[in-house]
């Protein structure tokens, strides 16, 4: 992408100060997903962080990973599978725990979703703290796939959430 393509992605993510609570800076995206040229943007930059990798499949991190997912999938011409909260899928799944501010929670992968070897790119809209994504990397390995690379429209560098992923390649559209 442009520096200039990534400065119009930037301008127009909307800030939402103390949201959920006081002192999170909230960094909205639906302004991205209301404009058609942006969210064609924001799906070409997400498709470009396969590089020169054939990809298989497209993993989808429940929710908004979904969104981006799947039309990455669609223009690389890629399988789509979500990861889901747990009790969501309607099928044999495998689950993983991990942990967040207050407590835990699960997610969980079809068992028959990835075959092995298969090379997979994970998306999802931001990157924290990195406990979803870092439990998404390890369903994906326990079940065949190898992953080629994780890729987020947002990074809030601060929170070191790269730190959580291990060897994986991460790519961050836009870093705050």
């Amino acid at each position: 992408m442009q520096p200039s393509e990534i400065q119009r992605l930037s301008d127009a993510i909307r800030d939402v100060p103390d949201f959920p609570k006081p002192g999170i800076m909230f960094r909205d995206i639906t302004p991205v997903l209301g404009d058609g040229e942006l969210f064609e943007l924001t799906i070409r930059a997400l498709a470009e962080t396969a590089g020169d990798v054939k990809i298989d499949k497209i993993i989808g991190i429940d929710a908004r990973g979904f969104i981006f997912g799947a039309a990455v999938a669609h223009l690389l011409g890629a399988g789509f599978v979500p990861i889901r909260k747990k009790g969501k899928l309607p099928w044999a799944t495998e689950i993983e725990s991990y942990s967040l501010e207050y407590g835990e929670a699960e997610i969980e992968i079809h068992k028959d979703a990835i075959g092995a070897g298969e090379k997979i790119l994970v998306i999802d809209d931001l990157l924290a703290t990195g406990g979803t994504a870092a439990a998404a990397l390890k369903l994906i390995e326990r079940i065949g796939g190898e992953v080629v690379a994780v890729a987020f429209l947002i990074e809030l560098t601060s929170l070191n959430g790269r730190e959580r992923l291990g060897d994986a390649r991460v790519e961050a559209v836009l870093t705050y």
